[in-house]
């Protein structure tokens, strides 16, 4: 049976696979760092996006790309909070997560209504993140980051990359089910302090991790372990994003986190078909 999550009063199913919309508030994000103009720039990006199928809006205001700069938790609120406002007042009922790491920001976000924490370091970049999501029962998006995002693509190795992440995770669930918390979305971190195999050899395995019996995210846009097999760039990996958001639903993901809705949509309906023919 298929986890139901109850947040805010609305529910979060996985009886088939969601789409998360990824909304960047930062001017220098790998992708689409820069694009909006204004509040209501943003807010239409969000509607286009309900519109294509997205079940989850994913708002980052603190660019994760390798070298990025840290952003004080401050200036990570103030970039946030007002679009944060409008989209939550404009879209009650769709589910709403914040891309952050620090827990103050996290605080922040669930008090103008966030739904979901997306946390880039699984709790390893600010202790009291754990501590946060169990207090205020959010459904918490658990990912696995070797490093930091200063550091992390600087050699990154493993004796098992599968087994250590499984390991992580198991380590993390133990202690969420011991202070009685089971909001949980795993996402391993693709491209997180991994190399280009590092990366397929987690997309291959992904079953492995649902077999931790919490649904899976999967994190693959127009990432870099495209770029290098195909010889594209962030601007040209759609195909290839698509190619492996497939990949990714076959083998067991729940989540897709993506930049582009429609098209993510479309693998969806596709791959449900496919399954249920």
């Amino acid at each position: 049976m298929e986890k139901t999550y109850t947040i805010n009063g609305k529910q979060l199913t996985f009886n088939k696979a969601q789409v998360m919309a990824i909304i960047n508030l930062t001017p220098d994000s790998f992708y689409d760092g820069g694009r909006f103009s204004s509040i209501s720039d943003i807010v239409k990006d969000v509607e286009h996006k309900i519109n294509e199928g997205a079940t989850i809006i994913d708002l980052g205001a603190a660019s994760s790309r390798e070298n990025a700069a840290p952003l004080a938790v401050k200036d990570e609120i103030l970039r946030l909070g007002e679009p944060l406002r409008r989209i939550r007042n404009e879209f009650p009922q769709i589910f709403l997560s914040v891309d952050t790491y620090l827990s103050e920001v996290a605080e922040f976000a669930i008090s103008e209504g966030v739904d979901i924490i997306n946390d880039i370091s699984g709790g390893k970049l600010d202790e009291n993140m754990l501590q946060v999501v169990v207090k205020q029962q959010v459904v918490y998006v658990l990912m696995h980051m070797q490093g930091t995002p200063q550091n992390m693509q600087h050699n990154p190795q493993y004796d098992d990359v599968t087994k250590t992440i499984l390991n992580f995770f198991k380590e993390r669930i133990a202690y969420f089910k011991s202070n009685n918390f089971d909001k949980l979305i795993l996402d391993v971190g693709f491209g997180f302090g991994k190399t280009v195999e590092h990366n397929y050899e987690l997309l291959k395995h992904i079953s492995d991790f649902t077999n931790l019996e919490f649904p899976v995210l999967a994190g693959l846009s127009r990432k870099s372990m495209i770029n290098k097999v195909i010889n594209t760039m962030p601007t040209t990996a759609l195909n290839g994003t698509t190619a492996l958001n497939m990949l990714a639903l076959q083998n067991g993901a729940k989540i897709l986190r993506v930049h582009d809705v429609k098209e993510a949509k479309q693998v969806v309906d596709l791959f449900e078909f496919y399954k249920n023919v």
